[in-house]
C-alpha cells in the first residue's frame, strides 16, 4: 500500500510557482489600435503644439518608475531605449524635430555616454601621468522630462477635437566639469506613430487598481499625463521663453491651453 502511494505521488504534476493569482492578458501580443483615417478636406482647424512632460510631477510618476525593472514593468525611457537598441525604433537627431536625420545605434550610445577625465600622478615622484578617460553610460533615471510635439486637429467629419502626438524627445539635466547645472540636453527624437506598437506591449502602474493596468499607449491616448506648453506654431517660429520669462511664460502657456479649450467649447451650443 505504501509503495502504491509513493508511486502515485511521483506521478503528480509539480506545482510551478507563479507570481500572480490569475492569468493576465499577454501584452507582448498586442498591437496598437490605428488612428481613424483623416482626410485633408475634413480638417476644419489645426494647430501644432510643443509641450513638456515633467516626470518629477506626482501625476507623471508612472512614466518614470520603476527605476529598475520590477514585476514586469519598466520605465518609459527604458522602453524607448530597448526599442532603439533592438532596432525596432529609429532615433532621429535632436538638432531639429522634423525626423530628417536617422541615427545609428552606435551614435545613440555615443550620445548617452558620460566622459570623465581623471588626472593621475606617480605616487613616488609626483610626476603627472597621462589622464585616464572614463566612459559611463547614463542611467535611464537621469531623464526627467520628455518634450512632445503634437498636432491638435478638429475633424468635422466626426466632430472631434483630437491630439495626435508626432514625436517624443527625452530631456535630461546637463552639468559642466565643476558639477554646475548648465541647462537641459536633448539626445534624440522618436517618431511616436512608430513607437506605438512598442508602447502597447508595456504596462503602466495604475495607482487606483492593480487589476486594470494600462499600457503606455493607453496612457498617452487617454492623456493621463500632466504637461505645460513651451511653443505653439507661430509666424516667428519661436518658443515662449524667447519672449516671456518666469510668471509671464507660465501665463502664456496657460493662455494657449485655454484657447484650444475655448475653441472646442465655442463649436457647440448649449
Amino acid at each position: 500500500l505504501m509503495l502504491g502511494l509513493s508511486l502515485a505521488s511521483l506521478g503528480q504534476d509539480v506545482l510551478i510557482p507563479k507570481d500572480y493569482s490569475y492569468d493576465k492578458e499577454y501584452y507582448p501580443d498586442r498591437v496598437a489600435v490605428p488612428y481613424p483615417p483623416l482626410r485633408k478636406a475634413d480638417v476644419f482647424w489645426q494647430t501644432r503644439i510643443w509641450r513638456v512632460i515633467d516626470l518629477r510631477e506626482k501625476i507623471n510618476h508612472p512614466l518614470y518608475y520603476p527605476v529598475s525593472p520590477t514585476n514586469g514593468r519598466i520605465s518609459l525611457m527604458s522602453v524607448l531605449l530597448n526599442g532603439v537598441y533592438e532596432g525596432t525604433l529609429t532615433a532621429y537627431d535632436a538638432e531639429n524635430d522634423e525626423f530628417k536625420t536617422p541615427m545609428t545605434i552606435e551614435e545613440v550610445r555615443a550620445r548617452l555616454v558620460k566622459v570623465d577625465t581623471v588626472q593621475r600622478f606617480d605616487p613616488f615622484t609626483g610626476e603627472q601621468l597621462p589622464d585616464t578617460i572614463m566612459k559611463t553610460e547614463i542611467d535611464p533615471s537621469m531623464v526627467t522630462m520628455f518634450r512632445v510635439k503634437e498636432d491638435v486637429i478638429f475633424d468635422r467629419q466626426r466632430s472631434v477635437l483630437e491630439y495626435r502626438i508626432l514625436g517624443m524627445c527625452p530631456v535630461r539635466d546637463q552639468y559642466d566639469d565643476n558639477g554646475e547645472w548648465v541647462g537641459y540636453r536633448t539626445d534624440f527624437w522618436i517618431y511616436f506613430p512608430q513607437a506605438r506598437n512598442l508602447l502597447v506591449k508595456n504596462e503602466v502602474y495604475n495607482r487606483f487598481n492593480d487589476g486594470q493596468r494600462l499600457t503606455y499607449d493607453d496612457w498617452f491616448f487617454k492623456r493621463l499625463f500632466a504637461s505645460y506648453v513651451i511653443k505653439e506654431s507661430n509666424v516667428y517660429d519661436r518658443y515662449i521663453v524667447s519672449y516671456q520669462t518666469g510668471l509671464g511664460a507660465l501665463l502664456e502657456s496657460e493662455r494657449i491651453e485655454n484657447e484650444t479649450f475655448e475653441f472646442e467649447h465655442d463649436l457647440w451650443e448649449y
